[in-house]
């Protein structure tokens, strides 16, 4: 493993436990040339999982662009990265103990929607504005009410 600080490749792990989701495995490494410590994360490598977008094209799922849409529905919003990440990780889990090899954008969609709802009601309509791509207001009004509703 590189150093991120000198980029040497001698570097060794000083503690390793189960990260705090019991998915993935933490190390802390010391590198030995700068001395500067930093943290890894080791997970299990799985089946790429495609996605099948709108336009019917596929990519690899890709989680960074889950954390994209949430960071961006969560500006300015009282929300912890801690809270950001935990929301991903969720989204993720469920998505992936579905076990297909295949799945829509849209259903990652409304799974998103589902989870960033219970989390922060202005963060989950500015999501779903962007997700369900209102036409009018009439559209987003409609939303608003299904949201008061509850």
């Amino acid at each position: 493993m590189k150093c991120p600080f000198c980029g040497s490749d001698n570097t060794r792990v000083i503690d390793s436990r189960p990260a705090e989701d019991n998915t993935s495995i933490r190390r802390r490494r010391l590198c030995d040339v700068c001395d500067k410590r930093f943290t890894t994360y080791e997970k299990v490598e799985s089946i790429p999982l495609i996605v099948t977008k709108k336009d019917n094209n596929r990519e690899q799922y890709d989680r960074a662009k889950i954390e994209a849409g949430v960071l961006r529905a969560c500006h300015k919003r009282p929300i912890s990265v801690e809270q950001i990440n935990e929301l991903v990780d969720e989204v993720e889990t469920e998505i992936f103990n579905m076990e297909e090899k295949e799945i829509s954008s849209t259903r990652i969609g409304e799974i998103v929607m589902d989870k960033i709802k219970n989390l922060d009601s202005v963060a989950y309509v500015r999501f779903a504005s962007v997700y369900r791509e209102f036409k009018d207001v009439n559209t987003f009004m409609s939303e608003l009410k299904k949201m008061l509703e509850r």
